[in-house]
């Protein structure tokens, strides 16, 4: 008989920045990455972003696999339906890691950004920590179903909380944007604010460009 037991080590990961945090630095953004991506590539989707003015941390997910039977390419996961309340435990402390390494009490503007699988480490995040950001976009992916409206009571009345995704995103049925918007409406209440695109399952450049400034 097989027994599934724990054991608890200490772990290193790595993560990428974009730019450098200067006295001009008017945003700093936490970005988490979609399924399939890493860190190092994700975080080109923010060179167009003002140099100067804005300082981009994404954090890498833990779990890589090869993508392709070449080995060659190389991706990585978040999350599945195995262990997740551990595994969760474990990615926010590694969060936590990155964001006291990065962050200063001084950080102007904190935008908060996750993306695809992304969006459901970035609202755990903010929600178990109390991050106050000043922006939290949820960009093409899945609100987690545990969290609830008074989860985000500490949100200051200033934070915008925007659901964008594309409106041929083929990951996005009709039914799962009303469902996502919904609950969105739900958890932000008056703050929420949808914004959709004319494009397919991808990072909207033109939309960070825009909320950038």
């Amino acid at each position: 008989m097989s027994t599934e037991k724990e054991a608890s080590y200490t772990s290193t990961n790595t993560y990428s920045t974009f730019n450098t945090f200067t006295e001009k630095t008017k945003n700093v953004w936490i970005v988490f990455h979609g399924m399939a991506y890493l860190s190092k590539y994700f975080i080109k989707y923010f060179s167009e972003l003002n140099t100067e003015e804005n300082y981009i941390i994404a954090p890498q997910a833990p779990s890589k696999y090869y993508q392709d039977r070449a080995f060659k390419h190389v991706g990585a996961s978040w999350l599945t339906r195995e262990n997740t309340e551990a595994e969760t435990k474990n990615i926010l402390n590694y969060v936590d890691a990155v964001y006291e390494k990065e962050i200063s009490a001084t950080v102007p503007n904190l935008f908060v950004l996750g993306y695809s699988q992304g969006v459901s480490i970035a609202a755990r995040w903010v929600a178990s920590r109390k991050i106050q950001c000043d922006k939290l976009i949820m960009h093409s992916g899945g609100i987690p179903k545990e969290l609830q409206p008074k989860d985000f009571e500490f949100l200051k009345p200033t934070t915008e909380v925007i659901y964008i995704y594309g409106d041929k995103d083929q990951y996005v049925t009709e039914a799962r944007k009303t469902e996502e918007e919904l609950k969105g409406s739900d958890l932000f209440q008056k703050r929420l604010k949808i914004e959709i695109f004319e494009g397919i399952h991808e990072v909207n450049r033109e939309f960070l460009l825009k909320i950038s400034k």
